[in-house]
């Protein structure tokens, strides 16, 4: 039988001040990244002193954010910008891309290797392992939020999400869970770590957007959705790193 969603999205409402849930998922987020970055300090994989840590977290928050909403600009919803354009910076709004995320810590991590002399792919493999279990808490996130749903369904688990027709299968679930998935796998593999990540959640992605809701400005492009396309060629640039590092 479908479950009715009635999740508040407010963690703590003070009045003139709300504290989202979707907000302390990426906080928590946030110093799991830390955590792991001075674990890997502590266990001799790198070798950061805390200024340094402190520049990569800040450089990592400003490209996820930064990446994310561009790529979303850009792909999802660029005709709706162009006539809006002061609404490309309202990102409280929604309107966020994993692969634009993708591609801005890349860039990020790239960046502060260049600028302190770190090996890329020692900090690559450290960084990506927290940022897996991230994008499970975001999703978690979505979910609160009831947003992100899945298609008309009527499997058992499905869901009547608020302010929407038909219960619709909990696509961000199927996220959380395999976004959980690579991140026990990526804490049991010693090499590869973001090639693996790559190939591991391209899979995963274009799976779940068979029963994930395309955005309503697009719906399917050809036979797949843009999500699914743009999952092609960050798999493809994992198989690449992958064959390239053996």
């Amino acid at each position: 039988m479908a479950w009715t969603h009635a999740l508040d999205p407010v963690a703590l409402n003070l009045g003139f001040f709300q504290i989202r849930w979707y907000g302390v998922m990426w906080v928590i987020a946030f110093f799991l990244v830390q955590y792991f970055l001075k674990k890997a300090v502590k266990d001799g994989e790198l070798d950061l002193t805390v200024k340094q840590i402190e520049d990569i977290m800040l450089w990592l928050t400003v490209s996820i954010v930064v990446g994310a909403r561009l790529f979303y600009v850009l792909f999802y919803n660029l005709s709706f910008y162009l006539t809006n354009p002061l609404k490309i910076f309202a990102v409280w709004q929604g309107g966020l891309s994993f692969h634009g995320g993708l591609v801005g810590v890349i860039l990020a991590v790239w960046w502060v290797c260049k600028k302190y002399e770190i090996n890329f792919w020692k900090l690559a493999h450290v960084v990506v392992v927290p940022l897996s279990l991230a994008q499970a808490l975001g999703r978690m996130g979505n979910f609160i939020n009831g947003e992100l749903y899945g298609r008309v369904s009527d499997v058992a688990w499905a869901v009547f999400f608020p302010g929407v027709e038909g219960a619709r299968h909990p696509s961000q679930l199927y996220e959380v869970g395999y976004n959980l998935f690579i991140f026990l796998v990526l804490l049991r593999t010693k090499n590869h770590k973001l090639a693996i990540f790559m190939m591991l959640y391209s899979v995963f992605r274009f799976l779940v957007e068979f029963v994930r809701q395309p955005d309503v400005q697009l719906g399917m492009i050809g036979p797949l959705t843009m999500g699914q396309w743009l999952t092609i060629p960050v798999f493809l640039a994992g198989l690449y790193i992958y064959r390239k590092r053996l």
